[in-house]
């Protein structure tokens, strides 16, 4: 980063006051998403945090819905799996947090429930990955977002229609996988 910064200067013809105001105002713009990442985490230190070993409400909030998951037909079972991977990446937006956190209980459930591995590990990666353009707790969306500076709930306005047809067309995709036993 410095580096870059020191070349860049050399190639604008700037002084190093210059160059220290240049970052100086960037860095300006960019703290508010910066606050925002950081109230995300804290949403989920307030849930108690992501260990799995420690009581928290966050773990509770995993279990139930793993629980309310098994007690429908499997196929809707798959796409439950689905649905709560999106609604939990709302509270860990970390892809492999999310996977530490949310795996070793989706996975003996598909088992239990005959939904394939590579079902569960589909719900996953659709369930994290399209919301990624959407949850507010995500860092490189807000900080995508502050250093554009568009609002958050502008953004949402804009992306939520096509947040769901993403959804729609995963859903299609988790019901065809269990319906041509995908392994």
């Amino acid at each position: 980063g410095v580096i870059s910064a020191f070349i860049a200067s050399i190639f604008n013809k700037q002084t190093a006051n210059e160059s220290a105001d240049a970052f100086k105002h960037g860095a300006q713009e960019l703290l508010p998403a910066a606050m925002l990442v950081a109230l995300a985490k804290g949403v989920v230190l307030l849930l108690g945090g992501s260990d799995l070993n420690t009581p928290s409400t966050l773990n509770t909030l995993l279990y139930h819905s793993a629980s309310s998951i098994a007690a429908v037909p499997d196929f809707v079972a798959a796409w439950g799996m689905l649905l709560f991977q999106s609604v939990f990446n709302f509270f860990v937006s970390s892809g492999s947090g999310q996977a530490a956190i949310t795996m070793p209980l989706m996975s003996p459930l598909g088992d239990l429930l005959n939904v394939s591995r590579q079902i569960v590990v589909l719900a996953f990666q659709f369930g994290d990955g399209l919301t990624n353009i959407f949850i507010p707790t995500s860092a490189s969306l807000i900080g995508c977002l502050g250093i554009v500076k568009l609002d958050w709930s502008e953004w949402a306005a804009f992306i939520w229609r096509f947040t769901l047809a993403l959804f729609t067309l995963a859903s299609g995709f988790i019901f065809l996988a269990y319906f041509i036993n995908y392994q």
